[in-house]
């Protein structure tokens, strides 16, 4: 009897132990797992809180009926799609749509054209690399990255936006 119950004792502080040892390994090996969950809802909420913005923002009416839409972007490209969209959904609040007269499309930022182009791409790159790692990557690798991405990130933004275009259309 009195061996069974010592075994029985022993047996059960082996299994608290155990959960212990298993709960503490867990813990060592997740140490970014609240903070990447963190950081994805975050993101999450951003995308959603900046898609809920007004879709005609940049556009500035005309007394004469012709409208002025004026967007600041990364590329002229970018910056032309945005101004259209623009333009469009103004126009369809009064079941319309945009005729447009002239575009115009310049650099304006305050370094030169090519070094603005060449910083863009390293902030890019720098972003995908770090973001990779920080998700592939082990504990070290993983830190390293979350600190190369947002190195990227904040780069991008110092930059700002380098190209203007505007837009004048008509709602027919």
């Amino acid at each position: 009897m009195t061996f069974s119950l010592t075994f029985g004792i022993f047996k059960a502080k082996s299994e608290k132990h155990n959960l212990q040892r298993r709960k503490n390994r867990m813990q060592k090996q997740r140490p970014f797992a609240d903070l990447k969950l963190i950081c994805i809802l975050s993101g999450l909420s951003i995308v959603l809180i900046l898609s809920s913005c007004a879709h005609h923002r940049d556009v500035r009416p005309g007394v004469d009926g012709i409208h002025r839409v004026e967007v600041k972007a990364e590329d002229p490209e970018h910056g032309a799609r945005n101004a259209i969209s623009q333009a469009n959904n103004y126009c369809e609040q009064y079941k319309k749509s945009a005729a447009f007269i002239n575009e115009d499309k310049k650099y304006t930022g305050s370094m030169d054209e090519g070094d603005y182009h060449t910083a863009k791409t390293v902030s890019k790159v720098a972003q995908g690399i770090g973001s990779a790692a920080w998700v592939f990557g082990g504990r070290n690798e993983s830190a390293a990255g979350g600190i190369l991405g947002l190195g990227g990130s904040v780069a991008r933004g110092a930059i700002g936006d380098g190209y203007t275009v505007e837009m004048r259309f008509k709602c027919q």
